[in-house]
């Protein structure tokens, strides 16, 4: 019998490219971005990206060069400790660490029987959080892309909730407050509800007599700020609670951002009331240290998103139903296992060093509001509220304020957009990241002046 001719692999990689590729990996980690980097015009990229895709390709070292010289630089470095603008990311070096290895093990954890011991290892970071919430065993949720996708499926499980629990209306409503993260709209278009909006105080927090006060009798859920995006207000969410029970409604928490600090004993008391939410997400990626992209949905019972999500085919009955199948619980089926990088982050260094990490934070935010509020030609305008901080310039137009953003974004030394606050152009810190220096953030803003 002779010997058959091996079959040849479809895509021949040599292997020196590899390690190349993860030797370039290792040195990002350790070195961090380079804050000049940002983003370029259609025009610049064009003839360096466009037709890099050919019949017969351009190699892998070609490639991998578009990769490093090309693509990175022309991509904002959030992770950067100088990167304010929006809200930035700050992964551990362990869990930036662990993601470049889970893309390797190529993990399908939609259901138990495809990733059986990723979805137990996420789900104890799940319950680390519900925990921290004052969740009992009940408690449990799903690890998605982000939070457009976790507010979707947490207020699709809320009217599922809702229109079991009483008449359905001629056409559902969600309330929130008028500082609601723009995600919470497009869920409601996308889910066709009304959107009732609520006025909130001078600091952006929504009251419960006020949120009382625009009930139309047609909500299915109250969507309470827990770290509000552009002023970092958390919401009344005690008030809410005892109406959301009052009138039958769902409370679910929007925070993606700022929820986070519930992880620092000493924020705690700032989420009165969240025991008794229905639902809550946070995202990793922004304030827990984990690498893009990853929304924790978390239920205070997870049967009730199981009833929203479940999913049922012919080609799904061989998958065990009795399990803990992650896609029970957001819009998804396929899905990575983006929990575990959190989940490692933690498990190498304890939930203690997480707390210390978000109470290092909040005292920087606190520092850095301080000095502005006693630099001269600044108003502090509001905060630290968590660590959204905003002030503007005394001298400077609106026009001056952008070019100077501009400017110092170009030169790395720090990223620093502006927003509108009560129709006023300001600019806005939100700070995630514990290795920010405070002095070289007021000496760059020492500028304004």
């Amino acid at each position: 019998m002779t010997d058959r001719p091996k079959t040849p692999r479809p895509f021949p990689f040599d292997a020196a490219q590899t390690t190349r590729m993860l030797d370039w990996a290792r040195a990002r980690i350790e070195d961090g971005p380079d804050p000049k980097a940002g983003a370029r015009d259609f025009a610049t990229l064009e003839p360096v990206l466009g037709g890099s895709v050919t019949e017969n390709g351009i190699g892998a070292e070609a490639a991998f060069r578009l990769f490093t010289d090309a693509i990175v630089p022309t991509t904002r470095p959030y992770d950067h400790p100088a990167s304010l603008s929006f809200v930035a990311a700050a992964p551990s070096t362990a869990s930036l660490s662990f993601d470049a290895v889970l893309g390797a093990a190529e993990i399908f954890a939609g259901n138990w029987d495809g990733g059986a011991g990723a979805v137990h290892a996420e789900n104890q970071a799940l319950a680390w959080l519900a925990g921290l919430a004052g969740w009992d065993g009940k408690a449990g949720g799903v690890f998605v892309a982000g939070g457009t996708l976790g507010n979707l499926s947490a207020l699709h499980a809320a009217r599922n909730w809702a229109a079991a629990q009483r008449e359905r209306p001629e056409r559902w409503a969600i309330l929130a407050s008028v500082e609601a993260h723009s995600s919470i709209k497009a869920v409601a278009d996308v889910m066709d509800v009304d959107l009732i909006l609520v006025e909130t105080d001078t600091n952006g927090r929504m009251s419960a007599e006020a949120a009382k006060q625009a009930l139309t009798g047609r909500e299915c859920a109250i969507v309470a700020n827990a770290g509000a995006t552009n002023c970092g207000s958390v919401d009344d969410i005690l008030g809410l609670a005892d109406l959301a029970e009052e009138q039958g409604l769902w409370l679910h928490l929007d925070g993606a951002y700022g929820l986070a600090a519930i992880a620092d004993p000493e924020a705690r008391a700032i989420f009165e009331g969240i025991e008794r939410a229905h639902s809550f997400i946070v995202d990793p990626h922004k304030w827990l240290f984990a690498p893009y992209d990853s929304c924790a949905l978390v239920y205070r019972d997870a049967r009730w998103g199981a009833a929203a999500h479940g999913q049922r085919a012919a080609y799904l009955d061989a998958v065990d139903q009795a399990a803990w199948n992650p896609s029970d619980y957001a819009l998804h089926l396929t899905r990575r296992a983006r929990g575990l990088p959190l989940w490692f982050s933690l498990a190498t260094h304890g939930s203690r060093a997480y707390g210390e990490a978000i109470a290092t934070t909040l005292r920087i935010a606190r520092d850095i509001a301080e000095g502005i509020d006693a630099m001269p030609g600044l108003e502090l305008t509001l905060g630290p509220q968590l660590t959204v901080i905003l002030f503007r310039p005394h001298a400077m137009s609106d026009a001056e304020m952008e070019v100077w953003a501009e400017t110092h974004r170009r030169s790395g030394a720090l990223l620093c957009l502006p927003t509108t606050w009560r129709g006023r152009k300001v600019f806005r810190l939100c700070i995630v990241n514990p290795t920010t220096d405070p002095k070289e953030i007021l000496a760059v803003l020492e500028t304004l002046t």
